[in-house]
């Protein structure tokens, strides 16, 4: 068996996220040419803008977003399941933390701790609603998370004007206290001599993000959980042989997925809108699943990949003044999803092969040595 950090299998980890960032700069080339725009100019300007230190602050800490949803995609990947529900579920989580949050006096810790557990553990429950479905019935995961999504948009709806609206706000829980409220690391940073510039502020999700980071990888690099979930993902029939329950592995799975689903919401919550509306942020939990793809299920990739489409998003508001339409960074993010799927089956593909002529080259090595060994 070759090493982890082998010449080949670096390559291979490497190759598939490479390609797809290749083809979908090609096609956003493309569609740049056809508006009438420079792909050069285009991508200088977006360049110069994204690495302006305000720019590079707002694009980590939208990142944060990213990686929380990334992470509850990649824990369901590793068992060949698909939780494309995230998009509901950390939505969902997001309006019971802030109902909660705001009817609660604690101490700032406390507060915060609370409201993080209600958005885990309602992400948990509303994945856990197709976990159930799928053990129990043999309901694929894939249409019943996709279907819960509109499910929660309904759900939503109701809470905030029946159950949670404000009397002072119209179609949004009332406003969180400051305890509840996340703080930043700007005094952090100074620290290590970093000023950031005046108006932007490095949100205390990063450190979240960070330390939940480190947990998701020692749970499933170190743990039995772990083990047990990377076998069952690789041969179910051999995880039945060892003793490996596979319907308590799916319903831990998707509970722990929803969990992580559930503090995506969080960020914007506690560190921006202070308040669940109809207008908060949508879309993370679906350019989660881009996130997971292309990090390749790790959390270090996952990591990476949430900076990239952090600085994307940041980058594309320049292009606006520059009178080139800002969906053009939305294509190329929708280009990115399709490509990791062809680049990571182009990249399987040339390894099987690869595989297969090492397996055929060893085989006629050893049994042309077979008499030599005989005669001796």
């Amino acid at each position: 068996m070759r090493p982890a950090w082998a010449p080949g299998r670096v390559l291979g980890t490497l190759a598939a996220p490479a390609l797809a960032l290749l083809i979908a700069l090609t096609v956003t080339t493309a569609l740049l040419v056809t508006v009438g725009a420079s792909p050069g100019a285009t991508y200088l300007t977006m360049l110069e803008f994204g690495i302006r230190p305000d720019s590079l602050v707002s694009a980590v800490n939208r990142s944060t977003i990213y990686f929380f949803a990334g992470l509850a995609v990649a824990v369901t990947f590793r068992m060949n399941l698909f939780n494309i529900g995230v998009e509901g579920q950390c939505r969902i989580a997001a309006l019971l933390a802030a109902a909660t949050g705001a009817s609660l006096d604690l101490p700032g810790p406390l507060h915060l701790a609370v409201m993080c557990l209600v958005a885990m553990l309602t992400g948990a429950v509303w994945a856990g609603i197709a976990a159930v479905l799928k053990v129990w019935r043999g309901v694929s995961e894939v249409l019943s998370t996709l279907l819960l999504n509109y499910v929660s948009i309904a759900v939503i709806a109701y809470l905030l004007t029946e159950v949670f609206a404000a009397d002072d706000v119209n179609g949004s829980t009332a406003e969180l206290p400051p305890s509840a409220r996340l703080p930043v690391l700007d005094g952090l940073l100074a620290s290590f001599g970093i000023s950031l510039p005046p108006g932007a502020h490095l949100g205390g999700a990063v450190l979240g993000a960070v330390l939940f980071g480190v947990a998701v990888h020692w749970t499933l690099t170190r743990t039995l959980y772990g083990h047990d979930l990377r076998i069952s993902g690789l041969n179910p029939a051999a995880a039945r042989a060892h003793g490996i329950d596979p319907r308590r592995m799916i319903l831990v799975t998707m509970l722990v997925s929803g969990a992580l689903a559930g503090l995506a919401g969080l960020p914007d919550l506690l560190g921006n809108t202070y308040r669940y509306g109809l207008d908060f942020p949508s879309g993370a939990g679906y350019t989660g699943i881009a996130v997971a793809l292309l990090g390749r299920n790790t959390p270090v990739g996952i990591a990476l990949s949430a900076l990239l489409f952090g600085f994307l998003e940041r980058s594309a508001l320049i292009l606006d003044i520059q009178g080139i339409p800002k969906e053009i960074v939305t294509i190329m993010q929708g280009v990115i999803v399709i490509s990791v799927v062809v680049a990571y089956e182009v990249v399987r593909r040339a390894e099987r092969r690869r595989t297969a002529r090492l397996v055929r080259e060893r085989t006629a090595s050893a049994a042309a040595s077979e008499p030599l060994g005989r005669t001796s």
